[in-house]
């Protein structure tokens, strides 16, 4: 089995399904305005809106766990595939900075290129995304998961920023999806070893 397939082949493929396609979740592909950290739109002309139909079958398992949970609240993805060439303007952008350690080697592969990988965050019902202590991208230790706690005693993160970002965990990972310990935003969906192993990666 070829595990590569190219970005304009995605649309004719049954791995994978467009974001338009699960109800109950809004859109802000952020690397696909000026929005993001490299300052510019890095997604055009390819649509990147998609997920390998194992995440976006978790996906929607976790707007029904909101739904009945937290009604009122919408997950917002915000970076959903990122084609492996996409990866590697980002691992470059970086090169140099210290901050590389927020990607993926491109040679090894990132997760988000296998339509395996979410950022997400969420709205209330007026559309206001929730605190989460910063904002997504921010290549700050804030960021860390792993660090909230002491963050949280050394009152640089609010008892309603952390209980936020437990919430989010909590709603992915009744889902199968799984965190890391450096972006509260970013989620795979199950086994990354495994994922790079079986699954396509999309060029």
């Amino acid at each position: 089995m070829n595990l590569t397939v190219a970005s304009e082949e995605i649309a004719r493929s049954l791995e994978f399904r467009h974001l338009s396609s699960i109800r109950g979740i809004a859109i802000d592909l952020r690397y696909a305005t000026a929005n993001n950290f490299v300052g510019r739109d890095l997604y055009s002309p390819f649509d990147c809106a998609w997920l390998h139909v194992q995440a976006a079958a978790g996906l929607e398992q976790v707007v029904a766990w909101l739904h009945a949970k937290r009604p009122g609240l919408t997950p917002v993805v915000l970076d959903a595939l990122r084609p492996q060439r996409v990866q590697q303007q980002l691992w470059d952008t970086l090169a140099g900075t210290g901050l590389q350690m927020y990607l993926a080697n491109p040679l090894r592969g990132s997760i988000h290129s296998y339509g395996m990988a979410v950022d997400i965050t969420l709205v209330d019902e007026h559309g206001r995304e929730l605190d989460m202590g910063t904002g997504f991208d921010d290549m700050t230790e804030l960021s860390h998961p792993a660090l909230e706690e002491g963050f949280l005693v050394a009152g640089q993160l609010t008892e309603e920023q952390v209980a936020n970002r437990r919430l989010l965990r909590e709603a992915m990972n009744q889902a199968g999806f799984v965190g890391i310990n450096t972006e509260w935003w970013h989620f795979d969906c199950g086994d990354r070893e495994l994922v790079r192993r079986t699954f396509r990666r999309v060029l």
